[in-house]
């Protein structure tokens, strides 16, 4: 009987503390003059509503809600990878396809029945911030989460060849 193929948590805790640290680099460039203590802290509201704008300790909340969602869309597309191999072969169109889906979930899926100040939701599109942010998406999360998914497959590809070539020679 062949072996499962490898672990994919350690794949996914790499990914989402990689993926979680670039777009919270994007995310304090992006909202630049903007405190990175603000940022966590609206991300805090999410669950937490205006009282993550008093209190210190919800930016830790914010960073560890940030990483959360980094570690969620990680393994998320770790998992669809083969389905969106479907689609096309090429890794960084699938990474720019799942930045765009990422965007699209967060802002009309997520958001909406969080807790976060309702006015940050506005029903007019922001051409710039939204481009903006698409971009960091794509490029902090979808694209390298696509090629440590491709990767991960082709490596365990090669492996599950490999054990089948020794149980052949056996």
């Amino acid at each position: 009987m062949p072996k499962p193929a490898k672990n994919k948590l350690p794949v996914i805790a790499v990914l989402g503390l990689l993926t979680g640290t670039l777009d919270a680099i994007a995310a304090i460039i992006i909202s630049y003059p903007v405190s990175p203590g603000q940022i966590f802290r609206y991300i805090a509201s999410g669950l937490f509503g205006k009282e993550a704008f008093t209190d210190d300790n919800m930016v830790l909340w914010g960073v560890s809600f940030h990483y959360l969602i980094a570690f969620l869309f990680s393994a998320a597309l770790l998992e669809l990878y083969p389905k969106f191999r479907y689609l096309t072969k090429n890794k960084y169109i699938i990474g720019i396809i799942y930045g765009l889906m990422i965007w699209v979930i967060m802002n009309f899926a997520v958001l909406p029945v969080t807790n976060v100040p309702k006015q940050s939701i506005s029903p007019h599109i922001n051409w710039v911030a939204d481009i903006k942010a698409i971009t960091a998406l794509i490029i902090c999360l979808g694209i390298p989460i696509a090629i440590a998914s491709e990767w991960y497959y082709i490596k365990n590809a090669h492996r599950k060849s490999q054990r089948e070539a020794r149980s052949l020679n056996t």
